[in-house]
């Protein structure tokens, strides 16, 4: 999650909390109640359910950080559902109205900013954790994560509760006052390889050189299907890219990509190729449940070019499979 947190300090005094979903920031007044994005997006049109919770379940003043996530049952267990998440910012009311009860979404929250009439922004995370654990009442749509100063208990956490859903674990020190804006932690998140068949290219928004590698594997269906792409290159990196995949570009061939579900006005045409180049690429985690619905949760990182595979080679059994965790094994009960 932007997401749920088990926490444990490392032996530099940091205390470490698991990761899953989209960051909020719950600001309530009695019968008022605010829910913002970090970048001060109003959230409460999208999430009503989430609202009417924060009004039952939290202390009646209080200024909370956390993130709103989206748990389903997915094969007999709890897990975080990034999708479903994803789906639930719509335009239309009517779809928020019928999103908020098929697939209704909790609050789980990892900090304190104040209670009642005082802040604590300037306290130790000791003291705000604490506060967090009294400001949440109830804890059937309000979360608090769990914590450990444990480091072995932390690093068990980080292999076990991502089959529940989680990005990593988060290490915070536990002497440190609240620094809004800034990563004041660590956050450590699983590293992977994985070889994919590149199968298109969006150019760089400069127009100069590609800007991201789109990419696929082979399912036991034996289609290629999409998973993501890899981006950030250097600018010389991206002029090489590009002479390596123009000579695959398949005529003159442009696709509508998916519009951005957070940035309506982002270019996502892409060029489709051959797919007869293989890349390596690093990512940290899968989501998705079916083969046509799988991808890479976050932007991947291109390693490197592999003559020596093979595209049908590149299949979706190459990829780690989680263990599979509940989610509410992961909270505090």
């Amino acid at each position: 999650m932007t997401g749920s947190s088990a926490r444990c300090t490392h032996p530099t005094g940091r205390l470490a909390e698991v990761q899953s979903t989209r960051r909020a920031l719950v600001f309530r007044d009695g019968d008022d109640v605010v829910l913002l994005s970090r970048s001060g997006k109003d959230l409460a049109r999208y999430f009503p359910e989430v609202r009417d919770a924060v009004r039952d379940e939290l202390a009646p003043r209080c200024v909370l950080d956390g993130e709103i996530v989206v748990p389903r049952e997915i094969g007999g267990r709890t897990r975080l559902d990034w999708e479903s998440l994803s789906q639930r910012i719509h335009p239309a009311e009517s779809r928020v109205r019928k999103l908020s009860e098929e697939t209704p979404a909790h609050f789980i929250g990892f900090d304190a900013l104040a209670v009642g009439d005082t802040s604590l922004m300037k306290e130790p995370f000791r003291t705000r954790r604490e506060a967090l654990a009294e400001g949440v009442h109830e804890k059937q749509w309000c979360h608090v994560t769990r914590t450990t100063e444990d480091p072995k208990l932390g690093a068990q956490w980080l292999e076990e509760f991502e089959g529940a859903g989680l990005d990593g674990v988060i290490a915070k020190r536990l002497d440190g006052p609240y620094l809004p804006g800034k990563r004041e932690m660590v956050k450590v998140k699983h590293h992977r390889d994985a070889d994919c068949v590149a199968i298109g290219y969006r150019v760089h928004k400069s127009g100069e050189g590609i800007g991201s590698i789109l990419l696929g594997l082979y399912g036991d269906d034996g289609e290629l299907h999409m998973v993501g792409g890899a981006a950030s290159f250097t600018a010389k990196a991206r002029l090489s890219l590009l002479a390596d995949l123009e000579p695959l570009r398949i005529g003159d061939d442009v696709r509508d990509g998916e519009p951005s579900r957070w940035n309506s006005a982002a270019d996502k045409r892409w060029i489709p190729v051959r797919p007869e180049k293989v890349c390596e690429v690093a990512y940290d985690q899968m989501e998705g449940n079916t083969i046509n619905g799988r991808r890479f949760r976050h932007a991947v990182k291109f390693l490197r070019w592999r003559p020596d595979r093979d595209p049908e080679s590149c299949r979706f059994d190459q990829l780690d499979v989680p263990l599979r965790f509940d989610l509410y094994d992961v909270l505090e009960k």
